[in-house]
């Protein structure tokens, strides 16, 4: 199942049906008992008869169009479609005769007559499904299609980077727009002409490229033909075996087959089994894979004294013992806690641990920290407090049971595809829908779905308007009264409701604040508390404000009032941004806990790590990643290692954070590419991609799920084997043979993995953790019948503006966010065709303020705040509101968190990307800032190349 040669997963050929009424009936002669409802198709597949097929497949809606089929049935007249005909009690079906093999001759006759007869060389060949069933339905000769009419010089479209549309062998079974309606939800596709004229058409008869397709690849693999095929396949051939393993990008953890030949990778096809994408997938996960082979990668270690010499390429064993050295002399001259480490939320849990305990354990230091602190870290806090973990509660399966979403500050259809797509379908089923978002993002309006409510508030009131819904929940006896009293804690629930029913509090009250009309907020209270199961997913517009932990416990508060927590359906959804950032959290990576989220200040827990890696530990918390920059600048934090996180381009306020790193006497950096944190390195250390390591990912419904090693290390070594080496250079032993026995490490050190291993994932699959005695196979539902702090407890959320806010100076607030194409900071999609669809970040401008300031489409534009200024190029749009612009943070060179400031969640120090106050003017040249970035750039590269061609004249082994 893990690695095997390339087949065809088997398909059933009509979805499976729910019903608890089984029916019984016979088919060629066999017994067959299956749920009512299920076609005929189905039964016979499960009972091991394969009818033949080609329109029909498991992942869609029976359709009936290919006619392929037919069955007989005992007592009624013709041959109808097994995939559309439902099974009845008693009912006797023949599935062969020569009556239906002649049928099935005629109608793939049919086909055949109008498709090129080019199999041997296809790029489907081998794959291809109307090949296999006509040899199937033992089609030996064609009488059709000499003269007259045909499509056989359909040009074809090759317009999309990733796959092309070739008309001329297109059989019009609709597998492809169904895929694109049912599976996606974005509607691009259509059947257009009738009759013999009907043909696939993207949009209005536009290219793929130019369309609304969103290059999902749902229509690829729906397919039967070489209609849409992977232009990788057409290039390599077919693959020839195949590795599952996890995407490395957003935190839904899609499951993969990675298709390959030899060490070279195919293509990546969606896993039918993957309980986080149910076969589904996006253009990132689907295509945007080949960074992991482009010529920028980084192979070999390099060194260097001075941000201002050349990188001298050298050996792994000089590198590591070069950057032990360092990390020991600075210890030696400023003291133990002038070093630390930044753990990566694009590792895998495995190598997360090993960096924390290298900076626990080798540095004997707590500055240790991850980039959830500039993400999710409020969301850790916010649920902790509240209801006892700190992670979602559901599986993403269960928003199939919601009747109540509330999407707020997270864009799905950009930010987590996967998701959105099963989020769309529930909506199109008939779910109600509140977005609660300065922006209008797609879910408000597109293709059969519109949201009840869009509660369109200004940047930075989320904790007012949520506290306005939970005051007309409280005041109008919405509250779940028998939940609360069972199952929270009394006296703070009592406070609470006393708290939110203050007039203060009321929609009325803080409609001034917010911007949110009253009676819109009144009726999605109304909706949220009357609705039936009610889910709330919330994504990096409620976590990065100066209130991002009060806000996150607003929240929780609103779902607790509302019975909204243990069972299918409902709870708490924090959409996580990056493939392991829930991993890095439970991994141990902030300075004030140790694994499993209980901090170091424990003297028993703190006991347990001491016996087992055999070093005593500091008791205090240590620096977080703003107070290790503060630390560097006052001179006192000397020495970094960052494992896969790129700090100047991700974190605000750029200049401080670059001026911080310059204060640093010896930076580690190890990933991929030289990127705009290791153009301050003094030591790189070339990381490994996704397809070369093994390990785990744990996404953002708690998913444990395997990687796994598809192509030996490109740089020769795996992340977790590097960080294992420094280790050992600093004295501090690590000898692990396989990511496997890290596992065991953290199975026996943290109690919410206690219970997880390599084998068990191999058998089922994946793991939700907690997975330990209790719940052996994990536990999808979190809370259902207590909480995991045994009773919840509501917390007061007291609205405190932030001071990022519109002044004269400063009149608009500037919001950030992510767009489908790219990721985070682009160091992967950049260096994939993902660009010919985002290649830069601009600003979006409501018209009227891009009226009042003389803006037109496309003008350059300056960006200021009170921390720096950038230039971008504006679009104007009337999705933002008036006083909002916004951008995202893709592209080094765009310079958002140039802008971003200082301003912090009040708990955490998650930064405030989401609210700046800023100016924007019209300007015709780029910044002050950018001019100095593309100094700095082109003296780095020119390093780096001047690296390479020293390389090129040392002796072998240098």
């Amino acid at each position: 199942m893990l690695e095997t040669v390339v087949k065809r997963e088997r398909d059933l050929g009509t979805p499976a049906v729910q019903s608890e009424t089984q029916v019984t009936l016979r088919i060629d002669g066999q017994c067959v008992r299956v749920p009512a409802g299920t076609s005929i198709l189905r039964a016979a597949a499960l009972a091991g008869i394969n009818i033949p097929k080609l329109c029909a497949t498991d992942s869609l809606q029976a359709f009936g169009s290919c006619r392929l089929c037919l069955v007989q049935i005992e007592g009624r007249r013709g041959y109808p479609a097994s995939c559309t005909t439902p099974v009845e009690e008693g009912m006797v079906v023949a599935t062969e005769n020569d009556k239906l093999r002649a049928l099935r001759r005629g109608v793939m006759e049919l086909y055949i007559s109008d498709h090129p007869l080019d199999c041997l060389t296809c790029p489907a060949n081998g794959d291809c499904e109307l090949q296999d069933m006509a040899g199937v339905v033992g089609l030996r000769n064609v009488r059709y299609g000499f003269e007259g009419a045909n499509h056989l010089d359909d040009a074809p479209d090759d317009s999309n980077p990733y796959f092309t549309y070739d008309a001329s062998k297109c059989i019009v079974c609709s597998r492809c727009v169904r895929a694109c309606e049912e599976t996606q939800g974005t509607f691009a596709l259509t059947i257009s002409g009738k009759g013999f004229d009907s043909r696939v058409a993207a949009g209005q008869n536009e290219s793929f490229l130019q369309s609304e397709c969103v290059s999902c690849g749902a229509c690829v693999q729906a397919c039967p033909t070489a209609t849409l095929q992977e232009k990788s396949v057409i290039e390599l051939g077919q693959p020839e075996h195949s590795v599952i393993t996890t995407c490395a990008y957003c935190g839904v953890g899609c499951g993969f087959k990675a298709e390959m030949k030899g060490q070279q990778v195919v293509r990546m096809t969606p896993w039918k089994e993957g309980r986080a994408n149910r076969g589904h997938s996006c253009v990132k996960g689907r295509f945007a894979w080949g960074y992991a082979t482009h010529k920028e990668r980084v192979l070999t270690p390099m060194i260097r004294a001075s941000i201002s010499d050349p990188w001298r390429e050298v050996s792994w064993e000089e590198a590591i013992a070069y950057a032990a050295g360092q990390f020991r002399r600075i210890q030696q001259t400023y003291g133990r806690d002038a070093v630390g480490g930044i753990t990566s939320s694009r590792c895998t849990n495995e190598e997360t641990w090993l960096v924390q305990k290298l900076v626990r354990a080798a540095f004997n230091t707590n500055n240790v920290d991850t980039c959830a602190r500039v993400c999710h870290s409020p969301t850790g806090y916010g649920l902790k407090q509240t209801l006892g973990e700190s992670a979602g509660t559901q599986t993403f399966d269960s928003v199939m049971k919601t009747d109540v979403v509330i999407v707020m500050g997270a864009n799905p259809s950009s930010g987590h595809p996967v998701f959105a797509s099963r989020l769309k379908r529930r909506l199109r089923q008939g779910a109600r829908l509140i977005v609660i978002d300065p922006r209008r993002i797609e879910l408000v309006s597109s293709p059969h779905i519109r949201a009840d409510y869009h509660l369109q508030l200004r940047p930075g009131t989320n904790v007012a308007l949520l506290t306005a819904l939970a005051h007309v929940i409280a005041t109008e006896g919405l509250v779940d009264e028998a939940f609360v009293a069972e199952r929270c804690e009394a006296p703070a629930f009592a406070q609470w409701r006393e708290f939110v029913s203050r007039p203060a509090n009321s929609p009325e009250a803080t409609a001034e604040i917010t911007g949110v009309p009253a009676e819109a907020v009144r009726g999605a209270a109304r909706l949220f508390a009357t609705g039936g199961n009610g889910a709330i997913y919330y994504g990096l517009g409620v976590t990065e404000h100066s209130q991002g932990s009060t806000t996150v416990m607003a929240i929780a508060n609103l779902a607790m009032a509302t019975g909204n927590v243990g069972r299918e359906g409902v709870g708490v959804n924090p959409l996580r941004g990056q493939n392991n950032v829930q991993g890095s959290c439970d991994m141990g990576s902030f300075p004030h806990e140790l694994p499993g989220y209980r901090h170091i200040s424990d003297a028993q827990v703190r006991a347990q790590f001491e016996a087992d890696w055999g070093v005593r530990l500091q008791p205090e918390p240590g620096l977080r990643i703003p107070n290790m920059f503060d630390a560097a600048l006052g001179g006192t934090f000397k020495g970094l290692y960052c494992q896969g996180e790129d700090l100047v381009q991700s974190d605000p306020n750029t200049q401080h954070v670059a001026q911080a790193l310059s204060a640093m006497e010896c930076i580690v950096v190890q990933d991929l590419f030289l990127n705009e944190t290791a153009k301050y390195a003094h030591v790189f250390l070339p990381g490994s991609s996704f397809l070369e390591k093994d390990g785990t990912f744990t996404n953002a419904e708690r998913r444990i799920s395997r990687v796994r090693k598809v192509m030996e290390p490109r740089n020769g070594m795996a992340d977790w084997e590097i960080t294992m080496a420094l280790a050992n250079a600093l004295g501090y032993p690590m000898h692990y043979s396989h990511p496997s026995e890290i596992m065991d490490e953290i199975a026996r050190l943290t109690p919410t993995f206690a219970g997880v291993s390599y084998e068990k994932l191999d058998r089922l699959g994946s793991l939700q953790w907690p997975c330990n005695e209790q719940a052996p196979e994990g536990t999808p539902i979190m809370h259902v019948d207590q909480f995991v702090r045994g009773k919840g407890k509501f917390m007061i959320t007291q609205y405190v503006p932030s001071d990022e806010r519109a002044t004269r100076r400063f009149p608009l607030l500037l919001t950030t966010g992510r767009i489908l194409s790219q990721y985070n900071v682009g160091a992967q999609t950049r260096r994939t065709p993902n660009v010919l669809w985002h290649d830069e970040d601009v600003l979006e401008m409501h018209p009227q303020d891009a009226e009042d300031r003389g803006v037109a489409e496309g003008d350059w534009v300056g960006v200021q705040s009170r921390a720096g200024e950038t230039v971008l190029r504006a679009t104007i749009t009337d999705r933002v509101q008036p006083g909002v612009v916004y951008t995202t943070f893709h592209f080094p060179e765009s310079g958002a968190n140039v802008v971003t400031t200082d301003s912090s969640d009040w708990a955490t120090n998650c930064p405030e990307y989401k609210v700046t106050a800023v100016q924007v003017m019209r300007v015709s040249q780029p910044s002050e800032w950018q001019r100095k970035w593309s100094r700095f750039t082109d003296i780095q590269q020119k390093l780096l190349r001047e690296r390479a061609r020293e390389a090129d004249v040392l002796p072998a082994g240098k």
